[in-house]
């Protein structure tokens, strides 16, 4: 096998990653209202050949849409997660993104009755993929769901017996996130100092203006690995052409890598326009801000020997999503292959920041 096995089926993009015995797919569609059940039966087809459990979804599009997301999976025994971008109208659905994984036994992680996600060992190491987390009480308000929000991760790692700093990354999805992200970071910040976070790594991480479902004020996921030997690293990578965000008090790394015997699994924090100092560039200019963060991406991507052949999947976000052609024309212009890339519309984290774009990339070595 090549460093990956892309198969594009009708709609779907499928990149096949192979670490230690476990076969993860990650699965991209476009989607829409009317396409939805024949998208979501095609990926059901096509993990059941290749005997793998979804264990992660994404779909983007209204909140409206959540209960025919929901009959539209026959059996749905893992976490759903509905962003709804705070710059969407709500009346659309652009597309759906699946994670599943073959070869290995999946154990629950549960919020009360509620499936959030599983853990699965390796011989090399135990990994836990979480989603759909939110508070309890959604009448707090919003940095007191933040906090509950963080320690709930903390508390559903215990099931799998891991703490709060093996995380490698998270996705943080924050109900009108320009009118409180400071404060937020203030809680993340405060969260991280306490549980040692800085002393360990500083997960990757994408941090997008987004409500979900319930209409909570914060949801997130995260990717938790335990390493069992000290053959397995997991890392925090610099970008080459941006400043670490720590720089201006945003507690993330520009990008984790999970290098393990025979593979590994880079992933890009939410990445946009900004330049070495912090501040954004090319203000007001869309297609400018996408040339320089596919720069930047495209720069992190070859510091770890690896290029846009080897993504697994991407999520473009667009303060407009009139202009997600964009995006497809940048790649056109610069021979860039057809990335497995869903589209969201939503707010990013300052308001003169029009386009934000995250990635993960896999290689076997």
């Amino acid at each position: 096998m090549d460093t990956k096995d892309m198969n594009t089926k009708n709609s779907l993009q499928i990149v096949e990653f192979p670490h230690d015995g476990v076969k993860a797919y990650f699965t991209t569609a476009q989607a829409s209202e009317e396409n939805m059940h024949d998208v979501f039966d095609q990926v059901s087809a096509e993990m059941a050949a290749r005997n793998a459990k979804i264990a992660f979804q994404y779909v983007f599009g209204g909140r409206q849409f959540y209960p025919k997301a929901v009959s539209a999976i026959k059996q749905l025994d893992w976490p759903l997660t509905l962003l709804h971008g705070d710059a969407c109208s709500g009346t659309t659905v652009t597309g759906t993104q699946f994670i599943a994984l073959s070869g290995a036994e999946l154990h629950p992680v549960m919020d009360g009755d509620r499936k959030v996600g599983n853990w699965y060992d390796t011989d090399d190491a135990r990994y836990c993929l979480l989603g759909d987390i939110r508070a309890d009480d959604l009448t707090l308000d919003r940095e007191e769901q933040a906090q509950a929000v963080f320690e709930k991760m903390e508390a559903l790692l215990k099931q799998a017996d891991m703490e709060f700093t093996d995380i490698a990354r998270t996705w943080l999805y924050l109900n009108n996130l320009l009118d409180w992200y400071d404060e937020f970071n203030a809680v993340r910040t405060k969260f991280f100092r306490e549980r040692g976070t800085f002393e360990k790594m500083v997960p990757a991480s994408t941090g997008i203006g987004a409500g979900s479902a319930a209409g909570e004020e914060m949801v997130c996921a995260l990717l938790a690995v335990k390493p069992k030997h000290d053959g397995v690293k997991v890392f925090a990578v610099p970008s080459p052409l941006q400043c670490p965000a720590l720089d201006y008090k945003s507690s993330f790394a520009r990008a984790v890598e999970i290098d393990q015997p025979g593979s590994r699994l880079l992933t890009i924090s939410g990445t946009a326009s900004i330049e070495p100092g912090g501040a954004t560039v090319h203000l007001g200019n869309t297609e400018k801000q996408i040339e320089l963060t596919m720069e930047v991406v495209h720069e992190i991507l070859k510091s770890r020997d690896m290029d846009w052949s080897d993504t697994a999947r991407a999520i473009a976000y667009f303060k407009d999503d009139s202009e997600a052609h964009l995006l497809s024309e940048y790649c056109d212009r610069h021979g860039i292959p057809n990335l497995p890339v869903a589209i969201s519309h939503a707010d990013v984290c300052r308001h003169d920041l029009l386009f934000e774009i995250e990635l993960d990339a896999v290689k076997v070595n």
